[in-house]
């Protein structure tokens, strides 16, 4: 049995996303992070950093999207080639995402929509963000996908903060942001994928 603690985020969508792709069948429960729902003492039991997403596959529990995403794509055999310099490079993009994309694009963010503007912060963010998708625009420029021709948990990382921020940062600073051709290419042909539109649609909170 499969249960999936997570919200409407970047983050929360990545392992929805891959669990689709896999065609599981998994319990979702919603996490509101903006009642604190993530802060009480039972999902702090499964996620002591009190954070989402976070997975429970039968007797194992886990938290941090990239732990989930290679724990699956493991056991199941499909997402995270299994050795060689593919498995590298899927690695590679996947701590790439974790490391600097999303956490770059999120204080952006924060600092942007803060009640208190500190030009600095916005700045130093806004500046690594599109540097960071300049990066990606490399790889796709030379690449179908992050870690080469296969699709993999590296893109499952990324696209929803890409899809996401790029929409944001387009509409804060339109005249910052490059063309960035082949990056968004790379996200409307991720954005198609029926597996991709049944995460998103779960994930989408009842009005």
């Amino acid at each position: 049995m499969l249960t999936l603690y997570a919200w409407n985020t970047p983050n929360g969508q990545k392992p929805a996303i891959l669990l689709e792709e896999l065609g599981l069948t998994y319990d979702l429960v919603m996490i509101d992070i903006g009642k604190g729902d993530q802060h009480k003492d039972d999902f702090r039991v499964i996620s002591p950093n009190s954070k989402i997403p976070a997975l429970v596959d039968g007797e194992q529990t886990m938290f941090e999207s990239g732990a989930i995403l290679m724990h699956l794509a493991e056991k199941h055999g499909r997402f995270l080639p299994m050795s060689g310099q593919a498995r590298i490079d899927t690695l590679v993009w996947t701590f790439w995402q974790v490391g600097g994309l999303g956490p770059m694009i999120g204080q952006w963010g924060h600092f942007s929509r803060a009640e208190e503007k500190i030009p600095y912060a916005i700045e130093r963010y806004l500046a690594e963000s599109i540097r960071l998708l300049e990066v990606m625009e490399e790889q796709l420029s030379k690449n179908a996908f992050l870690a080469g021709e296969e699709y993999t948990i590296a893109d499952m990382m990324s696209f929803p903060w890409v899809k996401g921020g790029y929409q944001f940062i387009n509409k804060a600073s339109p005249d910052r942001l490059p063309p960035l051709t082949a990056t968004r290419a790379w996200v409307e042909t991720i954005d198609a994928r029926p597996a991709v539109q049944a995460a998103l649609k779960r994930l989408k909170p009842e009005s």
